[in-house]
Formats: C-alpha cells, sequence, structure tokens
C-alpha cells in the first residue's frame, strides 16, 4: 500500500527516487509553481528553457522527465503542468497523472502549490490515487508495482496526510470492488467482503439472505434475483457516533453482473456489466470513510446485491412484484432492474429516520447520452438538497449535475394492473423517469437525492489524471464530504 507524508524541507535536497514539480503556463514559457521555486536556481537558471525545448508548455495534464545529473539530490525530475492557475482538482490531477508515470519506483516527492490544508491535501490525494493499481489476476509480473512512498513538501501539518489516506483507502476499496469480475463477486460474496470490512472498521453489519428477504416482502430483490443461481443479499453496515445529531441513510445498488435478464443485453452492451454493483460499493466505502474520520454523525449504508441474469426462474416482462413499501409494481423491461432493488433499499432506509437518504446507482444509459461518461446526474425531491449535492461534488472534484424530476412524465409510469410500471414507455428522458420512479418509495417527509453514475464509475477509456482504467470510485469522497458538511450543521 501507497504510503504519504508531509515534510518542509527543500525540494533541492530531498533524498527521493524522483521528484515531481509543477509548472505553470504563461507567455513566457514554463514557470515553477509554489513549492519548486528553488530549483531553477539549482539547475543554473536553464530549468524552465530545458523544458521549453522539449515542448513543454505547463499546459494542464502535461509530463516531461529530465536527468538531474546531480544537480539536486533526486536523480530524476518529472515536471508536471498545472494550467494558468491551478485549483485543488488541478492539483490532485497533477499529482495523479505524475505519480502514475512512476509506476514502479520506490520513493516520489512532490513539490506542488501545497501552502495551505486544501492544497496540500489535494496533492496528497491525488498522489495517493494516482498510485493505484488492481493487479490481483496479473500472473506474468509484467505490471510494475505502485510508487511506495509519496512525499508532499509542505510545512502543513500531518492530520492532512491522514486525512487523505482515509479518502483514498475507501476509494480504493470501492475501484477492487468494480474491478473484481463477477465470477469472484456474487451477491454472497460481496456481502461477505462487506462484512469483513464493516468488522475492520468497527462497523455493525446485518445481512439478510434470499429466505429473510422473501419473508420480509422484499419483493424487487426477489424478483431481480430469482433467475440466477446465487440468490440476493441486503446488507446493512451501520456506524454511529454519540455525538450524532443527524443520521445519513445511503442506498446502492449492486447489481454484481447485469445481463439485462430475459429482455437481454446485446454482448457489447454486457462488458462492463461487473461494474453494476458500483454504486453498493461507493455506501460501503462511504460509510467505512466516514467511521475512519471519526465525523459526529451517523450513517448507513444498505447494500441491494443481486444477479440478474436470464433462466427458467427469472422474472418476466409482464411480471407484477410486491415492493417492500406494499406497492406493486408491473416490470415491463427486465433491464431496468437496477430500480427494482433499490425500491426496497429506500424503502428500508425511511426506517432509521434519517435526515436525508442519498441512493447511489450505475443507473441508465440515458446518464450517459445526456452528461456523457464523466458527469453523474443529481436529482432530489428538495431542490436545495439536489444543489447541496452539487456543491458537494464539485468540490470533491466529482463532476455533477442537477438535473429535474418533470411531473409530467410520472404519468407514462402508470400501469392498467399494478401501482406503478418500472418503464415509461417512451425513450426520452430515460434518466429523469427512473428518478421519478424511485421517488414513489421514498418514505413521506424524508428528504431524498439520487445520483446516476452510470458513466462516472468506470472508466473504460485511458487513465487521466488520478483516474485510472476500470473502477474509479467516483462519488465515495462526495459522499463522504457531505458526512462532513451535516456533521458540521
Amino acid at each position: 500500500m501507497t504510503t504519504v507524508r508531509l515534510n518542509s524541507a527543500d525540494p533541492v535536497s530531498l533524498d527521493t527516487d524522483a521528484l515531481i514539480v509543477g509548472f505553470t503556463s504563461g507567455p513566457d514559457g514554463p514557470t515553477p509553481a509554489g513549492g519548486g521555486e528553488s530549483l531553477e536556481s539549482a539547475f543554473g537558471g536553464k530549468l524552465a528553457a530545458s523544458l521549453s525545448a522539449v515542448a513543454f508548455t505547463g499546459k494542464a495534464g502535461e509530463l516531461a522527465k529530465l536527468p538531474t545529473f546531480g544537480a539536486i539530490a533526486a536523480p530524476l525530475l518529472v515536471a508536471v503542468g498545472l494550467g494558468d492557475s491551478p485549483d485543488p482538482e488541478a492539483l490532485r490531477r497533477a499529482a495523479g497523472a505524475a505519480v502514475r508515470s512512476l509506476a514502479g519506483t520506490a520513493r516520489v516527492a512532490l513539490a506542488l502549490p501545497a501552502g495551505t490544508d486544501e492544497e496540500a491535501e489535494a496533492v496528497a490525494l491525488g498522489g495517493l490515487l494516482g498510485a493505484y493499481t488492481f493487479t490481483r489476476y496479473r500472473t506474468n509480473g509484467e505490471q510494475k508495482a505502485p510508487v511506495g512512498e509519496i512525499t508532499v513538501v509542505s510545512g502543513q501539518a500531518e492530520g492532512v496526510a491522514e486525512r487523505a489516506s482515509a479518502l483514498a483507502e475507501s476509494v480504493g476499496l470501492v475501484r477492487d470492488l468494480v474491478n473484481t469480475p463477477p465470477s469472484h463477486l456474487w451477491p454472497a460474496k460481496f456481502a461477505e467482503l462487506a462484512e469483513q470490512a464493516g468488522a475492520q472498521a468497527g462497523l455493525s453489519v446485518e445481512v439478510l439472505d434470499e429466505k429473510q428477504l422473501k419473508d420480509g416482502g422484499y419483493g424487487g430483490l426477489i424478483g431481480v434475483g430469482q433467475g440466477s443461481v446465487n440468490p440476493p443479499r441486503l446488507v446493512r453496515v451501520a456506524y454511529n457516533h454519540p455525538e450524532a445529531t443527524k443520521t445519513l441513510a445511503f442506498v446502492g445498488k449492486g447489481i454484481t453482473f447485469d445481463s439485462g435478464g430475459l429482455s437481454i443485453k446485446p454482448t457489447s452492451g454486457m462488458v462492463t456489466m461487473k461494474s453494476d454493483m458500483g454504486g453498493a460499493a461507493v455506501v460501503l466505502g462511504a460509510v467505512i470513510g466516514i467511521a475512519k474520520l471519526g465525523l459526529p454523525v451517523n450513517a448507513v449504508a444498505y447494500l441491494c446485491l443481486a444477479e440478474n441474469l436470464p433462466s427458467g426462474t427469472a422474472q418476466r416482462p409482464s411480471d407484477v412484484i410486491h415492493s417492500y413499501s406494499g406497492k406493486t409494481v408491473e416490470v415491463l423491461d427486465t433491464d431496468a432492474e437496477g430500480r427494482l432493488v433499490l425500491m426496497d433499499g429506500i424503502s428500508r432506509a425511511g426506517e432509521d429516520n434519517p435526515d436525508l437518504i442519498v441512493d447511489v446507482a450505475t443507473l441508465t444509459g440515458a446518464q450517459i447520452v445526456s452528461l456523457g461518461w464523466r458527469t453523474a446526474g443529481i436529482m432530489a425531491n428538495d431542490d436545495a438538497v439536489r444543489e447541496l449535492l452539487v456543491e458537494t461534488a464539485t468540490t470533491a472534484g466529482e463532476s455533477a449535475w442537477g438535473m429535474p424530476l418533470p411531473e409530467e412524465l410520472r404519468k407514462g409510469l402508470d400501469s392498467p394492473i399494478a401501482d406503478i410500471a418500472n418503464l415509461h414507455p417512451e425513450r426520452m428522458g430515460g434518466m429523469l423517469t427512473a428518478g421519478i420512479f424511485l421517488r414513489e418509495f421514498v418514505p413521506d417527509g424524508v428528504r431524498w437525492a439520487h445520483i446516476d453514475m452510470a458513466g462516472p464509475a468506470f472508466n473504460s477509456g485511458e487513465p487521466y489524471g488520478y483516474i485510472p482504467k476500470g473502477g474509479t470510485g467516483a462519488f465515495t469522497r462526495t459522499l463522504i464530504g457531505l458526512a462532513e458538511r451535516h456533521a458540521s450543521i
């Protein structure tokens, strides 16, 4: 596991294998940013000119590596571009990209702007997230080991590094779970891992198996999971603080593999469906992070776990199921299954008398059509809650956009034989109608928000910034940030 510490020493003299230095861009070429000013003189006033000679400009995301030939203690200097006026997210991304480029290096130091707690934490967290690798199933030994030790050049308190480590560990757990193939992560196995992780964090964990779910009336979880030999589970993970005055409930979609059921997806649509349990992973990681930080708030996570497969026992289009809330649902499409497990989790979460319920899900392809691969849609039954979540996500560096829940779309979910249908007959506004469906199961008087992160949860392309290929851990930090805000109320 990569470790991080802070050190206020001059970066010129730091004993490290590689020194990462931030540069801003300007009309006169790249300029060392805060933390790296002493380097120019160490290189005889030629550092910026040398970088310009290799076409490095300081543009955000640029990287250039130079041997130091003894000019400084580190044998290798890595220049990373910060752009014109770097904010904390620019620092996170720069640190992540630079550290990832040094995989196989034992020790690196980061001389980026870190004069405030916010900046120092951004640099430390970006470096830790950039160091992440998932090599569990590699047997050929070709994968380089992640950077072992990160030193952030900063005079800030060491507690900054401790908080960054707690956040990175939570995100790393989520990434590991999302990257785990369905052959190694079915509902019961996920529940077992959640029990282990929860126990290590000092949390209380309760697991309902398929018999308990059936007896308890969790028709959504039973219906979605009945086509698989791997039965569903509902996991409740709770953190309680003696000084808490607020309670947050998080509900996560945990479809460990989504074939679409009898409404089967094409092969191309299944390729990344191991990530369809990302919401459950996020809520687990968030509550563990909240516990590690000791925040004075109560937090409970519900992991709604099922495997959606076709078989002779699978639910059929036109089936009617009884939800935990008591409402009946006509299933028009078995590939609209995430909302069916979430409806049970949301209703059950209401029994904890929370101040706010937030569900997190890789819910609709319509989210990707509307907002792209990197920006989640946030909906809520309270405008202030929606804006709070968008602001919290933005502060964390996780892209989100507030979306409406237009009342005229509700009629499209009417069913002639049940209380509600699980799908709108029209494709347009699919992300919004999914949110409207979920809103029907929120207990009266409870504030609720819904995060659709179908795109941001999994990166199928090349790594960028501190985001790796594969599971991203997106919105874990947002939920932890939300808890911090409620803890301070």
